[in-house]
């Protein structure tokens, strides 16, 4: 009786430059395990509690904005279905994280 050759789950995940990166640095051996595991493992979790906690929190902020570009913003915000100022926040967002683009004709 022969083994069946297990099936790899992950054989069709599409990965990002980077993540293709540490998936070679991991085979490659460039890895090391660390000394104090559960330690260091607590230590990272603390750091992701307080950033996610910073990240979660809304800030209100006051903008004047010309009547023009306002309406055209309720216009858009209503094509897509959200409230202006969650439309406002997106853009924004993604200006600030250099992953808004501009559409060239």
């Amino acid at each position: 009786m022969t083994m069946a050759k297990k099936k790899n789950p992950f054989k069709n995940l599409k990965l990002d430059p980077e993540e293709k990166e540490l998936l070679r640095s991991l085979d490659a051996g460039e890895w090391k395990l660390v000394d104090n595991q559960e330690a260091e493992r607590k230590r990272y979790q603390s750091y992701a509690r307080y950033t996610l906690k910073k990240l979660n929190k809304n800030r209100r902020v006051n903008i004047r904005l010309n009547e023009m570009d306002l309406s055209a913003l309720r216009r858009k915000a209503h094509e897509e279905g959200l409230p202006y100022q969650s439309l406002m926040a997106s853009v924004l967002h993604k200006y600030v994280t250099g992953r808004l683009v501009e559409k060239r004709p």
